[in-house]
């Protein structure tokens, strides 16, 4: 699987399925607004931004999916 900076996906919130563009792959454990991620090759973290809001938020690759 795999994405690529560009790529739409969209993520399950609270507040249902939104949508927005990922920035950045991270492959290795990193700290992202005050959390810590364990990330690696197997177990890759994206950084998206919502098209709704412009946030940025980190999520699991297999939290995401890609948009057509």
């Amino acid at each position: 699987m795999g994405f690529r900076k560009g790529d739409e996906v969209s993520w399950n919130t609270s507040q249902g399925e939104t949508h927005g563009t990922v920035q950045e792959r991270r492959v290795e454990d990193f700290q992202f607004d005050g959390q810590q991620f364990r990330a690696s090759g197997d177990e890759p973290y994206y950084i998206v931004e919502s098209a709704k809001s412009g946030a940025k938020a980190a999520h699991k690759e297999s939290a995401l999916t890609k948009r057509s």
